[in-house]
Formats: C-alpha cells, sequence, structure tokens
C-alpha cells in the first residue's frame, strides 16, 4: 500500500515504456512524488532534453547521473577479463548495465528518502530480474513497482494510443517503434519484423552505429591494442582513458561493419527472442583479449577459465552480479591476469577481425619448443613413454573387450 507524498524513484530513459510510466503513475499513486532518474551508461542522444520532458510529464524532478567511467572500469572490464559471453553469441551489453543502473537508483532512493523504485521493464523480459535482483541484494526495504506487470497496456501500439489521449508527445515514429536499449558497449534493437524469426532484419532501419559489412571500406585498417594485466591501457601506442578508449573502438569497429549480431537467445524466464545487437568496439576488445590470454595462459588455465567465462556470462545475463558466486568468480579471473599483460595487432575488413600477431614479455610460447627443428628443451625420443602412459587407460580397455570376447 502506498501512502500520499511517498517518492517513487523511477528509472527513467525517456522512451516509450518509461514517458507512459510517468503520467500513469500520477493516475494510480495519487499524491505520490516521482523523481525521474536517468542513469547515464553512454545512451547518449537519448538524455537531450530529458530533464524538461520528465518534468513536463509529471515528475517532480529528474536526475541524470554520469557512471559511464564506473562503468567501464567496474562492470565492462571485470566481464572482458572474464571472455563472458552468453550462449556463444552475444556480448552482454544490456545485462551487464543493469546492475550499475540499479544501484544508482538505490543510492538516489536512500538519499532522498523515498520507499519505492519503478521500472518499465516488461514481465516476459530479462531486464526486471536484473533490477530486482540487485535491489534486494542492495536495499531489500524498498518496494518495487513494474509497471507492465500490473496495467492494462498490452502492446507497444497501446503504449503510444495512451499518450495520445493525454496530448504527450510520443518520443518516437510509430514505424520506428523498435524497442532499443544502447550505452557506450553495445546497442540492442528488438521488435516490428524481428519477431518473426525467418525476417531478414532490414538493417537500414535498424542499424545506428555500424554499417553493414557490404558497405564497409574495401581497404583494411591495422589496429594495436595493449593490455596489463587483462586491462587495455593503449591503443596504437597511445596511452588512453577507458572511455576515449570505447570511444575510439565503436567507431573503427563500426566503421568496417564490425560486431553485428543477430541472435535468438533464451531468456532467463523461458522463452526465446530474438534481437540485433551491434557491438563494434566490444567484439574488438574481446578478440584482441582473447588473442592475449592464448600466449599467456597454459593449458589447463585456459581450459577451465573457459567453463568459469560461460558460468560468468550466466550470473551477468540472469541479474546475478551482486552475488558470492559472481564475485568468486571475479577474484579467480582477476587471478589468471597477473601475467596477461603484452600487445595485440589486429586487421578490420569488411565485419572480420583477423589476426596480425601478438607479444608480451610473458609469453609461454617458447620458440625452441615449438620449432620444427629440435632444439635443447625437448627431446622427440621423450614422445614415446609419454604416450605409452597417457594411452594407458586406451590400451587397459581394450585388453579387456578382447578378454571378454575369448572368455564368452
Amino acid at each position: 500500500m502506498f501512502n500520499k507524498n511517498e517518492k517513487i524513484v523511477l528509472a527513467y530513459s525517456g522512451g516509450l515504456d518509461t514517458t507512459v510510466i510517468i503520467p500513469w503513475l500520477k493516475e494510480n499513486y495519487a499524491g505520490c512524488e516521482i523523481i525521474a532518474v536517468c542513469v547515464d551508461v553512454g545512451q547518449e542522444k537519448e538524455t537531450d532534453d530529458l530533464e524538461a520532458r520528465a518534468i513536463k510529464n509529471g515528475a517532480k524532478k529528474c536526475l541524470i547521473i554520469d557512471v559511464k567511467d564506473e562503468f567501464i572500469t567496474n562492470y565492462i572490464y571485470p566481464m572482458v577479463k572474464a571472455d563472458a559471453i552468453y550462449e556463444g553469441k552475444y556480448l552482454l551489453g544490456t545485462s551487464i548495465a543493469r546492475p550499475l543502473i540499479a544501484k544508482v537508483l538505490v543510492d538516489v532512493a536512500i538519499a532522498e528518502n523515498a520507499t519505492t523504485i519503478c521500472h518499465g521493464a516488461t514481465g516476459k523480459g530479462n531486464d526486471q530480474i536484473r533490477f530486482e535482483l540487485t535491489i534486494k541484494a542492495l536495499a531489500p526495504q524498498l518496494k518495487i513497482v513494474a509497471p507492465w506487470r500490473i496495467w492494462n497496456i498490452k502492446s507497444r501500439e497501446e503504449e503510444i494510443a495512451y499518450l495520445e489521449a493525454r496530448g504527450i508527445q510520443v518520443p518516437m515514429k510509430k514505424e520506428q517503434s523498435y524497442s532499443r536499449d544502447g550505452n557506450l558497449w553495445h546497442l540492442s534493437h528488438e521488435g516490428l519484423e524481428l519477431e518473426v524469426p525467418e525476417n531478414e532484419p532490414v538493417f537500414k532501419n535498424l542499424l545506428q552505429i555500424s554499417v553493414t559489412p557490404e558497405e564497409a571500406p574495401d581497404v583494411p585498417e591495422y589496429l594495436e591494442i595493449e593490455f596489463d594485466k587483462g586491462i587495455p591501457v593503449k591503443l596504437n601506442g597511445e596511452t588512453v582513458s577507458p572511455l576515449d578508449l570505447m570511444n575510439r573502438l565503436n567507431k573503427l569497429g563500426g566503421k568496417h561493419g564490425i560486431g553485428i549480431i543477430d541472435l535468438v537467445e533464451n531468456r532467463v524466464v523461458g522463452m526465446k527472442s530474438r534481437g540485433v545487437y551491434e557491438t563494434p568496439g566490444g567484439t574488438i576488445l574481446y578478440y584482441a583479449h582473447r588473442e592475449l590470454e592464448y600466449l599467456c595462459l597454459d593449458r589447463r588455465t585456459t581450459a577451465f577459465k573457459e567453463m568459469v567465462a560461460g558460468k560468468f556470462a550466466e550470473l551477468v545475463y540472469g541479474g546475478e552480479w551482486f552475488t558470492p558466486l559472481r564475485e568468486a568468480l571475479s577474484a579467480f579471473v582477476d587471478s589468471t591476469q597477473e601475467y596477461v599483460t603484452g600487445s595485440v595487432k589486429l586487421k578490420l575488413y569488411k565485419g572480420n577481425i583477423i589476426s596480425a600477431g601478438s607479444n608480451s614479455k610473458y609469453s609461454l610460447y617458447n620458440e625452441n619448443l615449438a620449432s620444427f627443428t629440435t632444439g635443447d628443451l625437448f627431446s622427440h625420443m621423450d614422445a614415446e613413454g609419454f604416450i605409452n602412459l597417457y594411452g594407458l587407460p586406451l590400451k587397459v580397455r581394450a585388453l579387456m573387450k578382447k578378454n571378454a570376447e575369448k572368455n564368452k
């Protein structure tokens, strides 16, 4: 139950859902004060005129809080170091931003003495889980309002009609009513023709960061990224800030059609959904980091880290960032990055990333061992004994089967 004069902190983007939510809250929670909060994780133009629109539509005030640097260093970089990719394709662009956004909402709610946090995630989606698990982990005393789970609006078309009936400007064209989520790591697109899996995406309507590979330059472009303990620190020999690095990689990747993914994924709530994702800079960063790990990590650590990467991705996707398991996995990942230091050269060409060499002072590649020319560190004669021991279980099993056949 809500009392008059209670404060509700709304996760506000200025998009269709949250534009509808402000008047809906005013109509259904009379007397409550709405504090709209836009957490700036790099959505760029989405923040234009946001404060004025929120207040015009009924919010008491609107806060725009810039957390881009924190987003990169405390959320994106741990994910990159883990090589976390969901279902082999998705670089978790929306997923990784949600715990930080929810954390900021909690901070604002506590500072403003608010009792409630409201979000615009749908009852079919993953974001409701990501927001609410974070709120429960950080401030279990706060109430949560999720309009999509309780109102009678059933579609984006009905949302548009709701706004038009109240004389509120619709923040998009009807024919462009894709559901989008953007930040400095990626831009996602859902809805319209994408809801039918056999439809090819209409890229001329979709893409906003990247060109298609067909439209990319006919000449490849080289770049070099230098890492220190798994963290990127230089681009083409120049020391760059995390934010500058991401912006420059996004521009480079977008120019060459890198990181465009069309994915049918398994949502946490049990259904499949389809989306098109643009992650140009992130795709480059993942590729470069992995190339350096190939050079610097031993075989067993690499194999185990691949398992950790899958579990890490599941936790991020499912909103379990503020959990003991995620923190423990990050501790393991950090330990593996102690010697992941060096540089990686890449070639970008028409949607492709091509390795162009890597080096590290901690490289485990030893030319004396790898060369076809026998060196002091390796004797071909040692291989026979190794194979005999390594293959002993197979030999024992074959002998058992042979004896069993004789005794039938």
